[in-house]
């Protein structure tokens, strides 16, 4: 059986429990600083809202296949009876992760012809003004939570210099500090009926309006427009019973090493992807 944490991270990779980072940065580029970085100049500032979205859209549909593959390798260790540890299991499948994410970013921005210096800059800048620019908003958080829920590492809502995150990091631990295991179960159960529904609702329009699921390209646009309204629709399933997304996954760390709550989640799991299954959603 699957521990708790690695259920909730397979869940993440296909879609169940959605969460993605800000873009790291390649190993070819030093990290950098809003400080050291100067205004772009009218004339040099040729990358606009819809580049960021594109670019942003293809990293997280790339990472999401990638994170899929390695839960499922994960889980093929586990079921073959061989135990990892919580802690080297998340550091395993963070530094997959990263390693992947660095070699397609790389290619990614080669593709668009985009510097990335450049790209990080216009990024800030649409993100500092996010009423004028929602699309970069939304795809830029949207990846950001795929990374998050693989690291831990809290990035949603960073801003230039890295501020903004250490309130919410805190009161998602202090949160989960206080959660019984019974609470923990009673919430991830909301919660995944809570991401059903939201798919449920989503399939059932672009049914209504004609459109074949298994085309590879409706499909990935299913995947994106679930990603967007998962994040709101797991946090308000969250927020009744007193939990944020933060606490709730301090909350299946803290219980990581329960049968009970790796069980559970598993259940949890199947049926929402036999009731997916069941509404025609090719795999993702």
């Amino acid at each position: 059986m699957p521990s708790s944490t690695s259920v909730a991270l397979a869940a993440g990779a296909s879609a169940l429990l959605v969460a993605a980072a800000y873009f790291t940065k390649s190993s070819q580029s030093p990290p950098r600083s809003m400080e050291d970085i100067e205004d772009i100049d009218a004339e040099e500032d040729c990358i606009t809202e819809g580049d960021v979205v594109d670019i942003f859209d293809q990293l997280f549909l790339q990472m999401q296949s990638v994170l899929a593959q390695l839960s499922q390798q994960i889980q093929q260790i586990q079921m073959s009876g061989q135990q990892i540890p919580e802690a080297q299991l998340r550091q395993l499948l963070q530094q997959e992760f990263e390693r992947a994410l660095k070699s397609m970013q790389g290619k990614v921005f080669e593709d668009n012809d985009i510097d990335e210096d450049c790209l990080q800059e216009a990024t800030w800048e649409f993100l500092e003004d996010p009423e004028k620019y929602p699309k970069a908003k939304k795809a830029v958080e949207r990846f950001q939570k795929l990374y998050e829920n693989v690291t831990g590492e809290k990035v949603v809502g960073r801003k230039p210099g890295g501020g903004g995150t250490a309130n919410a990091i805190t009161s998602g631990v202090d949160a989960a500090a206080d959660i019984t295991k019974d609470q923990l179960l009673e919430a991830a159960e909301a919660y995944f009926d809570a991401l059903t529904k939201a798919m449920t609702n989503i399939v059932m329009q672009f049914k209504d309006e004609g459109k074949n699921l298994q085309d590879p390209k409706v499909a990935q646009a299913l995947n994106m427009e679930f990603a967007s309204a998962a994040n709101d629709a797991g946090d308000d399933a969250l927020k009744e019973k007193g939990l944020t997304s933060d606490g709730f996954r301090a909350a299946i760390e803290k219980y990581s090493q329960s049968p009970d709550v790796g069980r559970t989640l598993a259940m949890l799991q199947m049926k929402q992807q036999q009731q997916l299954q069941a509404l025609g959603i090719p795999a993702m």
